[in-house]
């Protein structure tokens, strides 16, 4: 790996665009690198678990408005790109757009935690939009998507966003057209620009995920697949961008992190050098942010030993900075503990998740956010009397630098009403690959079977899991087997009861 230190420049300096991180993070993408095969494997996994979560999620109104829109925006030419849930082939940025809302509806796919936060198969839904549409294979599709994962961890690693209140997506912009310039193998000076155009225009702030969280939180990172395909056609035809758009004295770096004196580490792979980026990430086995995924099991394995939840007279989770701060008491957002709240509120509550948890010994990705369950009496107790505090061990063990011995867990301190205090910790959730459980592709293949049980019959089930397993060998024509067999008239008749909107 190359270490690069990325900087504040003045205009006046004329920074070469050959030092830039965007010309960097496209020369990434441009390389021409055998794949790994490691890396396509997880690849593979990953589309599975996309597709698991996405048809899991075909019925919920921001996935079925987001498909709404992009049916109003049909490709006459050919091909055009697939939806979840429709045969009807729509413009890439809007089967990118209606694609990455359904991926990302429930929190349920996969992760990658370092100094800043990242779902990196938000990155697979532009780039199979954009694979289907200019006729690549799944080879083609492949090379796009661990591209995009190695750029998107080297953002994430070396540079800290939620701490100036600059939400994730804003990484994950710059990954997606890296992911398409790799998949199309555009050249180093077209991504470079497109790569720009997209950090520019897709940054925003994490009040999106403050206070009362909203649906936007599934549609953000769709927003930033449908500006990225938008941006690559724009450099593919000449336009240019603003620059550097890091390092400008304007720039991302000096007006919206550290500021005139940033100075960041950013690591990307020598020339010839193994993509293997995507291996460091991992997926979800509870619908929910991931910095609750240990808690939950947690949970699960105290829940045996608290006795009656009624005796409980506080429950204190001691974690890491981020844990408390993000979905912790110490985000200060009452919201975390409001039976009313939003389904994205309570998936960014570790109070709440915990209090279920330990009531129920496990989650569900419906029954567990239903306003029933946030509402149940008892579960609004034991809800109440449950906080977090931040411990600078489990903060350290956060940023370990070694990502097998990283932390994403705590330590759990249970008081019961005679004064009796029952502990426990655990560091990672079971299914991180450093768990007792690592996801494996038998684990991936339950999941999804799991999620789409009567929605795709065990026939198109089988054949969805036997499209992904030849991924690497399939013809252009055949992506349209990266999308489960479901009842699309169905799935239509639901969307005719949404409210019209402007399209």
């Amino acid at each position: 790996m190359i270490e690069y230190h990325v900087r504040v420049h003045p205009s006046a300096d004329r920074l070469p665009r050959e030092e830039q991180l965007a010309w960097r993070l496209a020369a990434v993408a441009a390389a021409t690198v055998e794949l790994d095969p490691e890396s396509a494997a997880t690849a593979v996994d990953r589309v599975v678990d996309n597709a698991a979560v996405a048809v899991a999620a075909l019925w919920r109104r921001p996935v079925a408005v987001a498909r709404a829109q992009a049916h109003a925006h049909v490709h006459h030419a050919a091909p055009g790109a697939r939806v979840f849930g429709s045969l009807t082939r729509v413009s890439p940025e809007w089967a990118a757009w209606a694609n990455g809302t359904a991926v990302r509806e429930l929190d349920f796919h996969d992760t990658y935690l370092a100094a800043d936060y990242a779902h990196p198969g938000d990155n697979i839904p532009p780039l199979l939009a954009v694979a289907q549409h200019t006729g690549r294979t799944g080879a083609d599709l492949l090379r796009g998507i661990v591209a995009a994962y190695e750029v998107h961890v080297a953002l994430v690693k070396g540079i800290c966003l939620h701490e100036h209140g600059i939400d994730h997506v804003a990484h994950l912009g710059a990954a997606t057209v890296c992911g398409i310039g790799a998949l199309l193998r555009l050249p180093t000076e077209t991504v470079y620009q497109a790569v720009q155009q997209t950090v520019h225009t897709t940054t925003a702030t994490r009040q999106s995920r403050k206070g009362g969280i909203s649906s936007w939180k599934a549609f953000a990172p769709a927003f930033v697949g449908k500006v990225a395909i938008e941006a690559v056609d724009r450099a593919m035809r000449g336009e240019t961008s603003p620059s550097p758009v890091y390092e400008g004295e304007d720039g991302f770096l000096a007006r919206l992190l550290d500021g005139p004196r940033s100075d960041y580490t950013v690591l990307l792979p020598e020339a010839g050098e193994a993509r293997r980026a995507i291996l460091d990430t991992y997926t979800k086995e509870h619908s929910a942010e991931y910095q609750a995924q240990a808690v939950i099991d947690l949970a699960r394995r105290l829940r045996e030993r608290t006795g009656p939840l009624e005796r409980v007279r506080s429950i204190v989770l001691h974690t890491s900075r981020h844990t408390h701060r993000v979905i912790g008491s110490g985000a200060d957002d009452p919201q975390k503990y409001d039976p009313a709240a939003s389904r994205e509120t309570l998936d960014h509550s570790v109070p709440y998740i915990l209090a279920v948890a330990l009531e129920d010994g496990g989650w569900h990705h419906e029954h567990s956010y239903a306003p029933e369950r946030a509402n149940r009496p008892g579960t609004v107790e034991l809800w109440r009397k449950i906080t977090t505090v931040e411990d600078p061990e489990w903060t350290r063990r956060y940023h370990d630098p070694d990502p097998a011995r990283r932390a994403f867990g705590g330590r759990l301190v249970i008081t019961l009403d005679d004064g009796s205090v029952i502990e426990d910790e655990l560091a990672v959730a079971d299914a991180h690959p450093a768990g007792a459980r690592p996801f494996d592709r038998a684990a991936y293949e339950r999941k999804f079977r799991a999620l789409v049980e009567g929605v795709v019959t065990a026939t198109d089930q089988d054949r969805f899991l036997a499209a992904a397993d030849s991924l690497a060998e399939l013809r252009a024509t055949d992506l349209d087997e990266l999308f489960p067999a479901v009842d699309t008239q169905a799935v239509r008749d639901h969307d005719e009861t949404l409210p019209e909107g402007l399209f």
